[in-house]
Order: C-alpha cells, then sequence, then structure tokens
C-alpha cells in the first residue's frame, strides 16, 4: 500500500523564497488574565506545557471548543499552494479567489526544511511567490502598502483583515518536500528535511536540530502573521520505502528512531509555540497532516502525537491509485467489503481482522477517534481526481485492474498501475527523468467537463492543441455504500474517481452526525463552479460551498473523548506503548505496555486498570503476560461494511495477584492487538475500593491527587458547561455498573430531539449516549446492538 501523497510539488512552478522583516498583525484576540480561567478554555486531552499559562480562551471557548465564528459550527479547512501562481501560463489561484467567507482555516502549501534545520520559504526576491511576487492588474491583488513584504503573505494577511475569523497556518513539508527542499532554480535539493532535522543517522532523537527548528517556527509566524504551524511529514513510520521515494535513503536507514524523533519535534513545537502564545497574549495552533491509511499509521505505533496537537487533519485520500494495480476510489467514506486490494492482502477472510477494512474515511477516523476528542478530528476530502486506464473486470471499472510494469522514474516500483495520462492527466506532472507521470490526476472542475462532454478553452494553457477532442463517454457514476463518486470511460476504459455535491453533502452529513471537527481539503484550486458564458467548469468554489451550508447551523462539534463519565480525581500512574517490532515484524501488533507508579503509595496486587481503545481495530486485544486482558464491552463488532458503529472496546486488565508496584517502580506486559490503534485512552485504575483517573489522560476537570485522598466533586460541571443534545455537550451521568444517584445531569430525552453520535441524555432513570444520528427511537427500546448505549443507573 505505498500510497504517494496528494502534496507533490510541482518544481517548475517553485519559486525561491525569503524571510524579510515584518511584523505581527494589529488586532490580537483579547484575553482572559486570570489562568484558571485560561484553563477552563484547554480542549480535552492539549497537552498543557508546564509552568506556562497559555491564553487558551483567545482561541477556546470554555467548553474547549475552537471559537471560528458565529456561522462555522465546525472546520473548513483549505490548503492555499503557492505555486500556482499564473506565471507560467496556467490559471492562477490567488488570495482573491479564496472563498474567504466559507473557510474558518488556510494553511499555506509549503514552506520546508532548510539545510540549517530552520523552517523557510527560501531566499528572498521578486520571484519569491511567497514573499516577494507581485500580481500587477489583477483585480483583489494589489498589496497592502502597511506590510513589509509582498506575494501570497502580503494578500493573506491583507484579506485576513477582512476575514478576521480566519485563521492562516505555515504548513511545512508535504510530499515532495519532507526530505529535501527546491532550490531557486526549481532543483531539489536532498538536504534530509525532517529525516535528518528529527532523528540521527543512529536513529536517536536529534534535539539539537529539532530546537533549532522550533525556534525558527516561531519567529516566522510572529514575522508574518501566521495563526500556527502545520506539519506535513511525509512519513514518521517504520514501515520500510514509505513516502517519497527521493527519500528512501534517509528513511529507511532511519526508520527505527523516526516515530520518536516525530514525537520529540512535536512536544518541542507545542512547548515553543505555547511559551510563545503566552508572552503574545495568543494562543497558537499546531496541527498535523495525517496519514489514514492502515498501512502507514501501523508504523507509526500508537500515534502518541495526538495530545500536542490542536488537531488532526486526516489525508483520508490517495486511498487507492496507480501505485499499483487495484482500481478503486481515491477517497471512499465506507468500506463496502469488496475492496479488491484488501481482498487479495487477504483481510476479509482472515479471522483476527474481523472483517474491517481499513482504507477508508470513517476507519481512519474511528483510528484518531480512539484518542482524541471528534471535535480535535477532521477528515480529508481531494479537489482532485486519481485515475487509472486500460481497466479490466469490476463494475465499470470499480474493483478491477490495471496493471503495467511502466513505472514512473524514480518511484521505486517495478510492477504498479497502469495510470491515466493525456487529457485524462491535466496536470502532467513530471518523474525525475521528466516524462509525464501516469496518475489520472486533475482538477475537479477538468473532471466535470469530462463529465459533460466539453473541452475547456483552458486546454491549450496546458500543452493540448486548440481542436482536441475527447474519445468515448465519460459516464458518471456512484455507489451509495462507499460515498464514491466516479468517471467511467467505457471506449477507453478509463477509471477516474472524482468528488461532487452528492459525496461531499454526504460526507459533510457524516462530520455533523459524528461530532466531528470539520474538513479538510487539498487543495482549494480543484474546487469548480459553472461560467454560463463560456458553457464550461472553472475553477469556483462549488464544493466548500456546500460543506459550509451544512456546517453553518450544525450543533457544536463533540469536545469530550470519553464516552462516559469518569472519576474527578487523577493519580500520577504511567502508561506507555512502547518496544513495537519494527515495521512488517509488527503483526500481530505487540507492543510492550509499561506502567509506571508515580505515586506515593505501593500498589496490590489485584489493582485493575481499564481503558478504551478504538473501533478502528477489532475487539480481540489480549496479553500474554497473566494480566488477564479482558474486553468488557464492544461499541461495535463484526464487519464495518457502511461504516463502524460506534467509538470505543473497553478493556480490563490486572495487576497479577502475586505482584505489587512499589512508588516509583514499573511492571510490563505483552500485548496483541490485529489492526492500528491510537493511543488507548479513557485510563482508570481501581484498589482500596476507589477508582480513578490517570493524570496522563489530559481529561479536563480532573484534580491530581495522592492515593486516599478526599473526594472531590465530579468534574462534569467544568468540564461541560453545555446542557444542549449536542455531541459531548451534556453533563455524562454515571458508569455503567454504578448504582446511580437518582438525579440524572443530562438533559432528559425527547422523542422530537435529533440526536447526533455521542450525544448523552438521560431517560428513566439512566443515562444514555447515542452510536449515531437519532430521532424518535426510545432509549432502552432499541436493543444491545441498537443506536442507544445504556450508560447505567444516575
Amino acid at each position: 500500500m505505498l500510497s504517494p501523497s496528494r502534496h507533490r510539488a510541482r518544481p517548475a512552478l517553485l519559486a525561491a523564497a525569503a524571510a524579510v522583516a515584518g511584523l505581527l498583525l494589529a488586532g490580537l484576540p483579547a484575553t482572559v488574565s486570570n489562568a484558571a480561567d485560561q484553563g477552563s478554555c484547554r480542549p480535552d486531552g492539549l497537552y498543557a506545557t508546564p509552568g506556562v499559562d497559555v491564553p487558551y480562551c483567545s482561541v477556546y471557548d470554555t467548553a474547549g471548543r475552537e471559537k471560528m465564528g458565529a456561522d462555522h459550527q465546525r472546520r473548513v479547512i483549505g490548503y492555499f499552494t503557492g505555486w500556482r501562481t499564473g506565471k507560467d501560463g496556467t490559471p492562477a489561484y490567488l488570495a482573491p479567489d479564496i472563498p474567504w467567507d466559507k473557510v474558518t482555516h488556510l494553511n499555506y502549501a509549503f514552506a520546508h526544511v532548510d539545510g540549517s534545520n530552520k523552517l523557510s520559504v527560501g531566499a528572498d526576491g521578486a520571484a519569491n511567490a511567497a514573499t516577494g511576487m507581485t500580481w500587477p492588474g489583477v483585480s483583489g491583488a494589489e498589496m497592502d502598502p502597511a506590510l513589509p513584504y509582498q506575494g501570497h503573505f502580503n494578500l493573506l494577511n491583507k484579506f485576513k483583515k477582512q476575514h478576521p475569523d480566519v485563521k492562516t497556518l505555515i504548513s511545512v513539508g508535504g510530499w515532495a518536500e519532507t526530505g529535501g527542499y527546491f532550490a531557486a532554480d526549481g532543483t531539489r535539493v536532498n538536504s534530509g528535511g525532517f529525516y535528518s532535522m528529527a532523528t540521527n543517522a543512529d536513529g536517536s532523537v536529534n534535539q539539537a536540530g529539532i530546537d533549532t527548528f522550533a525556534n525558527s517556527a516561531v519567529d516566522f509566524i510572529r514575522k508574518y502573521g501566521f495563526n500556527g504551524v502545520d506539519i506535513d511529514y511525509e512519513y514518521p513510520t517504520t514501515m520500510k520505502d514509505a513516502g517519497n521515494p527521493l527519500d528512501w535513503s534517509l528513511s529507511n536507514a532511519r526508520r527505527s528512531g523516526l516515530v520518536k524523533g516525530y514525537a520529540a519535534l512535536m512536544k518541542s513545537l507545542r512547548e515553543k509555540l505555547d511559551r510563545a502564545g503566552s508572552a503574545d497574549g495568543r494562543h497558537y495552533l499546531l496541527s498535523v497532516a495525517a496519514p489514514s491509511s492502515g498501512y502507514l499509521l501501523r508504523g507509526m505505533e500508537t500515534f502518541q502525537v495526538q495530545k500536542y496537537l490542536d488537531y488532526v487533519n486526516i489525508m483520508s485520500y490517495d486511498l487507492h491509485g496507480a501505485w499499483n494495480e487495484y482500481v478503486g476510489p481515491n477517497a471512499s467514506l465506507f468500506d463496502d467489503g469488496k475492496d479488491a486490494e484488501l481482498a487479495a492482502a487477504g483481510v476479509y477472510s482472515t479471522s483476527q481482522y474481523g472483517g474491517i477494512g481499513y482504507l477508508n474515511t470513517d476507519w481512519a477516523y474511528h483510528y484518531f477517534r480512539g484518542s482524541m476528542p471528534a471535535g480535535r478530528i477532521n477528515i480529508g476530502l481531494p479537489y482532485y481526481t486519481r485515475g487509472f486506464k486500460n481497466v479490466t473486470g469490476g463494475t465499470d471499472g470499480l474493483w478491477g485492474r490495471a496493471a503495467t510494469t511502466t513505472c514512473p522514474a524514480g518511484s521505486g516500483l517495478t510492477k504498479c498501475g497502469d495510470g491515466a495520462v493525456g487529457i485524462d492527466n491535466l496536470w502532467h506532472d513530471l518523474d525525475t527523468a521528466g516524462r509525464e507521470a501516469p496518475a489520472g490526476s486533475n482538477p475537479m472542475w477538468h473532471a466535470k467537463n469530462l463529465e459533460k462532454g466539453v473541452v475547456g478553452d483552458y486546454v491549450t494553457r496546458y500543452g493540448f492543441p486548440a481542436d482536441t477532442r475527447l474519445t468515448g463517454t465519460y459516464a458518471r457514476k456512484y455507489d451509495a455504500t462507499l460515498v464514491a463518486p466516479w468517471l467511467w470511460n467505457a471506449e477507453k476504459k478509463v477509471f477516474l474517481s472524482t468528488e461532487d455535491e452528492q459525496s461531499v453533502a454526504a460526507k459533510a452529513d457524516y462530520v455533523v452526525d459524528q461530532g466531528i471537527g470539520g474538513t479538510m481539503v487539498w487543495e482549494l484550486a480543484g474546487d469548480y463552479g459553472w461560467n454560463a458564458a463560456k458553457g464550461q467548469y472553472e475553477p469556483g468554489s462549488t464544493l466548500t460551498s456546500a460543506m459550509y451550508e451544512k456546517f453553518r447551523s450544525a450543533s457544536p462539534y463533540g469536545a469530550e473523548r470519553s464516552t462516559v463519565e469518569l472519576p474527578a480525581q487523577a493519580l500520577k500512574i504511567d502508561v506507555e506503548f512502547g518496544q513495537f517490532p519494527l515495521g512488517d515484524s509488527n503483526y500481530p501488533i505487540s507492543p510492550k505496555l509499561k506502567i509506571t507508579n508515580n505515586t506515593s503509595t505501593t500498589l496490590p496486587g489485584g489493582t485493575e486498570f481499564r481503558f478504551d481503545y478504538g473501533t478502528s481495530a477489532p475487539g480481540n486485544a489480549k496479553d500474554q503476560s497473566g494480566w488477564g486482558t479482558t474486553v468488557l464491552s464492544s461499541d461495535h463488532t463484526g464487519s464495518n461494511v457502511g461504516g463502524l458503529k460506534g467509538s470505543y472496546h473497553r478493556v480490563s486488565l490486572k495487576l497479577p495477584a502475586w505482584q505489587t508496584l512499589a512508588p516509583g517502580a514499573s511492571a510490563e506486559l505483552d500485548l496483541v492487538y490485529y489492526l492500528p490503534v491510537s493511543t488507548p485512552s479513557n485510563w482508570t485504575v481501581t484498589f482500596g475500593g476507589r477508582t480513578y483517573a490517570l493524570a496522563g489522560d489530559l481529561t479536563r476537570g480532573t484534580t491530581v491527587v495522592e492515593p486516599g485522598a478526599s473526594p472531590s466533586p465530579s468534574p462534569s460541571a467544568s468540564a461541560s458547561a453545555s446542557a444542549s443534545p449536542s455531541p459531548s455537550g451534556s453533563a455524562s451521568p454515571s458508569p455503567s455498573g454504578s448504582g446511580g444517584t437518582g438525579q440524572c445531569a443530562a438533559p432528559a430525552w425527547t422523542a422530537t430531539t435529533e440526536y447526533v453520535g455521542e450525544s448523552k441524555v438521560s431517560h428513566r432513570g439512566h443515562g444514555w449516549r447515542a452510536k449515531w444520528w437519532t430521532k424518535g427511537e426510545e432509549p432502552g427500546t432499541t436493543g444491545e446492538w441498537g443506536v442507544w448505549q445504556d450508560l447505567g443507573a444516575c
């Protein structure tokens, strides 16, 4: 499952860039001076830099939800690329073209790690698209004379003054610039990039390189008025030959230490951004573009960096493409149980997998939901196609085959998929030998013209003659189970995976129903609009506007990680997953779980630990160390055709009766599970008749104590101020199995209210949680596998 990313920069369009003198934008958000008040705005599970009063309330409300404007209940994050300048004759996409009233965040792509381990956009000059270029005569592209730099950065800040709720982040890396960068002449400098900046040749953490980079990142965003940093490191995984083949000599040699280097990088960035934010009176954002492929995530251990991130953007696309022969959708929402690549790998027939297909957006969302609140997760949508030619078999090409041995130079492949070319590959990206890389990669506006049988007047700017004619008919097909449209040209045997209003509307509904934070799109220039005067589709904002309309009146996103109330008191007992076998040896996935007692009390034999892990893996985790690991309950069982139905499996394990754990001591056990999960969360520890949370979970509203301290009030009042039936917005009832108090804190269920996934209600003396959208279904009547999960008496 070698999956080239959509972050493929085009060297011919990359200009040199430079850092020039600049000023912080005026009008910084107002802050709350009291440190305790600031803590009330910290998102659930977000790491707090010790000793720093972070101004969280400049970005978050007291429920820990991001403030994005009254008509933006969910994020719409658009990548804006620096190379669509129009200077090469192809259509430009500039800051005035952005639908500023429809987006919440803009990620500028890309900056890079330079040869001295600093964040950079290259040397200054008039050809520098980021800081020096101008566009005379282009309406809306007039420079703001108050700023000491020009280029895209000037225009972004000019429009931010008009749209102050929109936040901008500088994105670093991408497919082409993770392990190097492009020089002023367009040639690639194989400097090592993220790989060598964060990890030494012997696999150890390069803390000096990390500190240099993190310090430069702070300087950069202050200088150019960005609201944060987005890291697009592709990929810090232990899987061999992952990421750009040009980087393999660097990444393969370091892969035993890439995950540790990545974690150290994100921790350093979080802490330095927090310190800068405290000084500047604003909270700086930190995000990553994360893979969605189960193959890549298996080599990223349990994605331990999630606690440092304001949110994660899932690259839930490039799930199928011409790096192999299996013809499938670029970014399906769900699995259909028929994925030819997974079938060939035995995923559906091997019992330990539970029939769970892991090449779809829903699976990737549930992977990250295992360790993060829904609202700190954004799913990715592609505004570009992927496609094949010479397809055989399948249904209108879907799940057919298209194999070839003529693979792009530099890909490292001797057998690959037969990617579409020519008019079906408009951007004509080049391989390392300068030849067109077959990929079927097109902006969505070009795909819409193919569907309509139109040859747009822009094709001459991409090297096609004015009299170009289309061969065959591009018939639109749609699979409702997958939520995936595509174009099928039966005459040419061409399959082009697309997105359109129907699929985007379904994905937006999914975001709302699941309580997800929002969407991220790569990239804004691929969206479309109809030009009636010319009779053709052109760059526009149809899909972005469709998401905005879905989200503008949605309920607030899910701000809590746990689906049941956790204890208000937490102990300093650390849990760490480590010693993962390397790469392909890590199956079944078999880390060691290390538990360290940092309290002043000895934990007795029989001490019980409980935790949740995400339903991205089947509920068959076990241990091989005699700790009696047992899956107590599962929010989902069986295959995931049409989607996973809940968030967690609840697990119990116990310190063996003959073993105690003294203060400062550690114990290890060997765990086994069968598909990747992110860091298990919602831990409790029970001994001496008391149950506590764990401080390392960073749960809002908990207080760190020593064992035996007097119980404190429930955290629900401070952690969940809202009493609305929105996901994670209501106070939580007692956990299942408790006797209850007779006082249910969650709002009462009503037959006329619409509830989304993670909504909590009270009904007939019990608390209930909705697993997915529902209306009119009475709690207690839907059965064990129905929509309502019984959380116990309250």
